[in-house]
């Protein structure tokens, strides 16, 4: 998969990586594209009726206007700890050819593939091998989701030249939930990850705290669907837009 997908990560734990990921399946959906989503490994998983459930896969597949399927959230783990490690515990072996096998069967049923991974890139999956590596195995291009607080282009700087050393092909950045007003370290954040990370800036998500993640995600799609520089944004991730 070269083309038609696009792998999100985030420069930390916690950055939302997932309301970023789900506003933009939202976003393509209301356009009309035939968008999947998959999030490859979950720990930290509900139990539902005898059953795990990413959530986090649960509102891509809502925003995305898919059912959710095994496809979607291949590895469901219930311990809310590193991947690999809840892996262990819980008895399961991650397998890159089995997520890889399911990312090429949603874009046999898609025309874009959205894969939301866990954490950041040098968070461990499974014997040694780390997000950055399943990325690599996908053959995916990566969009990075920062925070903007204080410490961000420090992490955001070393997760896009890691990746770029790995020989990853990083589209951009994106700053999600940016305060109004910023503070000092807030304001110049964006600026500073643009200039440094070589990477371009493709969006910053403002914060909205109130509501459901539904709502939020709506609500951001609502946003983007507004805004000029969207069409610059969707182009970059490998998705032309009229």
């Amino acid at each position: 998969m070269n083309s038609g997908a696009i792998f999100v990560t985030g420069t930390d734990t916690g950055v939302g990586k997932s309301v970023v990921s789900a506003a933009l399946a939202r976003l393509l959906h209301r356009r009309g594209v035939n968008v999947g989503v998959m999030k490859p490994v979950t720990s930290g998983c509900v139990e539902r009726d005898g059953a795990l459930v990413s959530e986090d896969a649960e509102l891509l597949a809502w925003a995305a206007g898919v059912s959710l399927d095994d496809d979607c959230a291949p590895y469901r783990l219930r311990t809310p700890i590193a991947p690999s490690v809840a892996a262990a515990r819980e008895g399961v072996k991650i397998d890159f050819s089995r997520i890889r096998e399911a990312c090429e069967r949603l874009a046999q049923r898609h025309d874009f593939v959205i894969v939301e991974g866990a954490g950041g890139l040098m968070v461990p999956l499974t014997g040694g091998m780390l997000v950055a590596d399943l990325v690599t195995a996908l053959k995916l291009p990566l969009l990075v989701v920062a925070r903007p607080n204080l410490g961000t282009i420090n992490h955001t700087v070393l997760t896009c030249y890691t990746a770029k050393q790995l020989g990853i092909d990083v589209r951009g950045v994106i700053v999600n939930s940016y305060p109004d007003p910023p503070d000092m370290a807030e304001e110049y954040a964006p600026h500073l990850i643009d200039s440094l990370s070589g990477t371009p800036l493709l969006g910053v998500f403002p914060r909205l705290s109130e509501g459901t993640d539904r709502e939020v995600v709506e609500r951001l799609a609502v946003r983007l669907a507004g805004e000029p520089t969207t069409k610059i944004l969707l182009r970059e991730i490998g998705l032309e837009q009229p």
